[in-house]
C-alpha cells in the first residue's frame, strides 16, 4: 500500500537531482577555465535534464505536451548559450515555456480533452470510471465539469504567474555574455533560486486547485475521496 508513495518520493528526488541540483552545482562550481570551462560546463549541466527527460519519456512510453516543452526548453537554453546570443533571450525563454503551458491549458478548456484533467485528475491516482459513474448517478456530471473548468483557470493563472516570475528572475540574474564563466555561474544561481522563488509558490497554487477539485468530488458524489483513490 505504501509503494505508490515511495515511488512518488523517488521520482521527486530524481527530478530535483537531475533538473536542479546537478546542473546548478556544475554551473556554479565547474565553470572556471581551470575546470570544465564556461562552455563545457553549460553543455554538461544541460545534458542532465535532457538525458533524464529522454529516459523518462522512454520509460513511460508516453509523449506528452509538457515533456516535449521541457526538452525544447533545455535545447533552447543550450542554443542560446552555445551561439552566445544576448542574455536577454534567456529571460524570454524562461517566460515563454510556462506561458505556452498556460495558453495550452486555457485553449484546451474549450475542447473535449482539457489539460487540467491530466494535471489534477490523474488516472493513476483517481479511478476515473468509478468517479464518472458516481457523478452520473447523482446527476452532477455537468456541475463537476464546471468545477474542473474553474480549476483550469486557476492552473492557467499559476503558469502565467510563473512566466512573469521566471522572466523577472532571469532578467535580474543572467546579465553576462554567454561563453563566459560569469554567465555559467549566473545560470547556476538562477537554477538554484528558481525552486524557492518560482516552484514553491506555483506548487502552492496547484495544490489549492487540487484541493478544490478533491472537495468537489466529495461534495458532488456524496462519497469520501478515498472511495476513488487507486490503490
Amino acid at each position: 500500500m505504501n509503494q505508490p508513495r515511495s515511488k512518488k518520493k523517488s521520482n521527486f528526488l530524481s527530478d530535483m537531482l537531475f533538473n536542479i541540483i546537478a546542473p546548478a552545482l556544475i554551473l556554479s562550481k565547474l565553470s572556471t577555465e581551470d575546470t570544465l570551462g564556461p562552455v563545457w560546463s553549460v553543455v554538461i549541466a544541460l545534458a542532465f535534464p535532457l538525458a533524464y527527460g529522454g529516459w523518462s519519456l522512454i520509460k513511460s512510453g508516453k509523449v506528452n505536451f509538457f515533456s516535449i516543452l521541457g526538452v525544447i526548453s533545455v535545447l533552447l537554453t543550450g542554443g542560446i548559450s552555445l551561439l552566445q546570443l544576448d542574455p536577454a533571450y534567456i529571460a524570454i525563454k524562461e517566460a515563454m515555456v510556462p506561458a505556452l503551458i498556460g495558453v495550452a491549458v486555457l485553449i484546451s478548456q474549450y475542447t473535449r480533452y482539457p489539460l487540467v484533467k491530466t494535471l489534477l485528475i490523474n488516472p493513476e491516482v483517481i479511478d476515473i470510471e468509478k468517479l464518472d459513474k458516481a457523478l452520473a448517478l447523482r446527476g452532477n456530471s455537468a456541475k463537476f465539469a464546471k468545477s474542473t473548468e474553474r480549476a483550469g483557470f486557476i492552473v492557467a493563472g499559476t503558469f502565467f504567474i510563473s512566466a512573469a516570475l521566471n522572466y523577472i528572475l532571469a532578467k535580474a540574474i543572467v546579465v553576462s555574455l554567454p561563453g563566459t564563466t560569469a554567465y555559467a555561474e549566473e545560470l547556476g544561481r538562477m537554477t538554484w533560486l528558481s525552486y524557492p522563488v518560482i516552484a514553491l509558490p506555483s506548487m502552492v497554487m496547484l495544490m489549492a486547485a487540487i484541493f478544490y477539485i478533491f472537495r468537489q468530488i466529495g461534495r458532488l458524489t456524496g462519497q469520501s475521496l478515498e472511495e476513488f483513490i487507486v490503490l
